[in-house]
């Protein structure tokens, strides 16, 4: 029995998630002896094999490009500081929180969104590639590391944040976990946070890396008010670099912007004072939001990110190679699974026997998507185009 002074849930707030409420694992599983459950689930996530592969899956610049861009796995733990500063001032789960920051992007492809489009390309007669329900399939499936069950069996709690985004097709699949995107509703405020904290590290970390490429300027950036506002205020003090001016700058729009989320979201759960989990859960909107103003600027900064960096003929020379390489790997393996290592090829045929085709394509889309942009290249030099120049 575990004692007051190590309940997991004794800190928290009444609408966090908590261990004793939990909705619990597909396989159940005797309890551990000092870590919880969600302790328990970001131990795992940190320790799969997709996890380690994060580091070398691009953000926005491909790997090899340079050591100081972010790559998923920095990007990932930057959610996850995010989140948790916020989730402890809530008094919410923080160890739960962590665990989906750490787990969003475990399916994401080599070469960002340009593999995913691509690999959804390929897929689009065999059910499509959505990446939030590849990093379900990895922790759920696809990651093998325990004798009683495949994945990583994890609490409902941690794939329910970990499943952001599906569509209703899929969503009839899942049982319980997809109800929330055929009947409407919303996940708990852990996951919602998780979300949020993800926009949040990927709008002003891209910023820091796009000017640090040289593919955008201050003079751009200026016409955002978030970045301009807190850029003025930094150069007011004339002494210090100019690297540490953008550093400065990034620092204090990250923290205007989680100030407001956590001011906002305090008040809304403040007015709609859940009871409990399945209250929130109930809500008719997300209680983790941005103030109206600052919801603006964000989505200001987005879509300068979008028009000026994501789409720099920089980025899109390299989304045309990704999306060559992606694409050209999975005709290979589709056409010749016996390329691939045992271990897929067995998957792939097994799968083919029973599903046919949608089978053995679903298995080539499982290894192509965990590959890492390094060893993509590497494979398809090796069996597609060796002269390939990326």
């Amino acid at each position: 029995m575990v004692t007051e002074a190590h309940d997991p849930d004794a800190s928290l707030a009444a609408y966090a998630a908590r261990q004793a409420g939990s909705r619990g694992r597909m396989h159940a599983e005797a309890p551990h002896p000092y870590r919880g459950e969600f302790q328990r689930d970001r131990d795992r996530i940190i320790h799969c094999t997709a996890f380690r592969r994060l580091i070398y899956k691009t953000q926005v610049f491909v790997n090899h490009e340079g050591d100081l861009y972010r790559t998923r796995l920095t990007h990932s733990l930057e959610v996850a500081q995010i989140a948790r500063t916020v989730a402890r001032e809530l008094q919410l789960n923080e160890q739960l929180v962590e665990a989906i920051c750490l787990a969003h992007d475990l399916g994401h492809t080599p070469f960002g969104h340009a593999g995913q489009d691509a690999l959804n390309r390929c897929m689009r007669n065999y059910g499509g590639f959505e990446h939030n329900l590849q990093s379900l399939r990895v922790v759920d499936e696809l990651e093998d590391r325990y004798a009683a069950f495949r994945g990583l069996n994890l609490c409902f709690e941690t794939r329910e944040g970990i499943l952001k985004h599906c569509s209703r097709r899929n969503a009839r699949r899942l049982g319980a976990l997809g109800e929330r995107f055929i009947n409407g509703g919303q996940p708990g405020l852990e996951a919602q946070l998780a979300n949020l904290a993800d926009a949040i590290a990927y709008n002003n970390h891209d910023v820091d890396d796009g000017l640090r490429a040289g593919l955008i300027t201050v003079d751009e950036l200026c016409s955002v008010d978030l970045f301009r506002l807190e850029y003025e205020q930094i150069c007011r003090d004339g002494r210090i670099s100019p690297r540490a001016t953008i550093n400065e700058t990034v620092r204090a729009m990250i923290n205007r912007i989680v100030s407001d989320l956590l001011e906002t979201t305090r008040a809304n759960l403040h007015a709609a004072a859940p009871a409990n989990i399945d209250a929130v859960r109930a809500n008719p909107e997300p209680l983790v939001q941005f103030s109206p103003d600052t919801y603006a600027q964000h989505m200001a900064l987005k879509k300068f990110l979008r028009e000026s960096l994501y789409r720099h003929e920089r980025v899109l020379a390299m989304t045309q190679r990704a999306d060559k390489v992606v694409a050209g790997l999975f005709e290979t393996y589709f056409n010749d699974p016996a390329v691939m290592p045992d271990e897929h090829a067995g998957r792939a045929r097994r799968w083919s026997a029973e599903q046919g085709e949608a089978g053995q394509a679903r298995a080539v889309a499982d290894y192509v998507a965990g590959m890492t942009d390094r060893y993509a290249l590497s494979a398809y030099k090796r069996l597609v185009d060796a002269a390939i120049d990326f």
